[in-house]
């Protein structure tokens, strides 16, 4: 029972940690494009000319 006193805490912590990151990167534009790496990968522009 002791160790549910530590555990609960640092799980809600950890778990509030995650939610400000996930906010974050939503408030970033990190979401934004989601296709748009995938068609670069297939376009060859970034490789130099032979």
């Amino acid at each position: 029972m002791n160790v549910l006193v530590i555990l609960i805490p640092v799980s809600l912590i950890l778990g509030a940690l995650g939610l400000v990151a996930f906010l974050w990167s939503l408030r970033a534009h990190q979401y934004e494009d989601l296709e748009g790496d995938a068609w670069r990968i297939l376009t060859d522009d970034d490789q130099e000319p032979r």
